[in-house]
């Protein structure tokens, strides 16, 4: 009876070992950090941010964002914009408090934001920072140097 090789079966065997423990760990490593405490409130409020385009440059409606401080919220994206346009909040898409994006949004890791398509739409879920006001941007593709820029402003859950 002719032997098989076991050469060919070893490394399937090590590359099926490997792939096993480093799934887990890239799965943990996306989330990075510590997890989220509790929301403040058990509502998701949900709230859309539009982005159209004027004067060949994306802008951001509403400028002025009102959102609960550490609560879950649906932030729905639609852009009638022509080109894709990152939105970005310091501190908002980081560290695991995107808790769920779909539609027509890719993360942008190296900008901290999430890009619309051009024409796009789609809904992030997230864990917002605590309350205070911070600053938001819109910026278009094809414009880089003119960003739309807003304000968030966080306030404390009511009850």
């Amino acid at each position: 009876m002719p032997r098989r090789s076991t050469r060919l079966r070893i490394p399937a065997v090590l590359l099926a070992a490997v792939t096993g423990l480093a799934l887990p760990a890239a799965a943990q490593a996306q989330g990075q950090g510590k997890p989220l405490p509790p929301p403040a409130s058990d509502a998701m409020p949900s709230i859309e941010l539009t982005v159209e385009m004027r004067d060949g440059h994306p802008v951001c409606l509403p400028m002025e964002l009102r959102l609960p401080a550490d609560t879950n919220v649906a932030l729905n994206v639609v852009s009638r914009a022509d080109q894709p346009v990152t939105i970005t909040m310091p501190g908002q898409f980081e560290n695991g408090r995107v808790l769920h994006a779909d539609g027509d949004l890719v993360h942008v890791a190296s900008e901290k934001g999430y890009t619309v398509k051009r024409e796009g739409r789609g809904q992030l879920r997230l864990r917002t920072v605590s309350a205070g006001e911070k600053s938001f941007a819109c910026t278009g593709a094809n414009s880089r140097s003119n960003p739309s820029e807003g304000k968030v402003i966080l306030t404390p859950p009511a009850g």
